[in-house]
């Protein structure tokens, strides 16, 4: 059985490369299907942490609801599009997995008082990254100056001339401001 082992085969290495390969893309085929169904709203809203705080706040702002009918899910502002940066977030977002466990904000008062904490992490991965999940829907290049309101118009002037990045200017957009945040923010 060793000296077959050690010297397989023509018929056997093909076999065994071909039967590699099928459960390669079933793997493949698993893994993808799984990470998709994580980037939906209705998988980001299915613990009531989120919809019954952060979810509630998103539903009265315009990435919900607007004149255009372009609406902006949890995933387009929280997941990379790109597959490496994707495959990063979500190994990061397995300590928001162990935290659930922890039961760590499963009430009002435990996320209001990490809000602040949880809302700088969010807002410092934004600065790393230029806010690449912004720039998905919103690009400089492609503003249009003259049809937004005056006083749009020269801060996002300002903003790319200085080399800003959204979320310098843009904090509490989508959710409510923490309290006990220091900095003056633009909405």
């Amino acid at each position: 059985m060793f000296k077959r082992l050690k010297k397989p085969s023509g018929k056997s290495l093909g076999l065994i490369l071909f039967i590699g390969f099928i459960l390669g893309i079933i793997f493949w085929g698993g893994f993808n299907t799984a990470m998709e169904m994580t980037n939906t709203e209705k998988f980001c809203i299915s613990c009531h942490e989120m919809r019954d705080n952060v979810y509630e706040e998103y539903v009265g702002t315009i990435h919900y609801s607007n004149r255009t009918g372009v609406r902006a899910t949890c995933p387009d502002c929280h997941v990379p599009k790109e597959w490496i940066h994707k495959i990063v977030r979500k190994v990061k977002a397995s300590n928001e997995l162990y935290h659930k466990v922890l039961g760590s904000i499963d009430t009002e008062e435990k996320f209001e008082a990490k809000r602040l904490q949880l809302a700088q992490s969010v807002w410092k991965t934004m600065k790393e990254t230029d806010s690449r999940e912004c720039r998905n829907c919103h690009n400089f290049e492609s503003m249009d100056y003259t049809k937004q309101g005056q006083r749009a118009i020269k801060p996002h002037q300002r903003g790319l001339d200085g080399g800003k990045t959204c979320i310098d200017c843009h904090k509490g957009i989508a959710h409510k401001l923490p309290h006990g945040l220091k900095t003056q923010v633009a909405q």
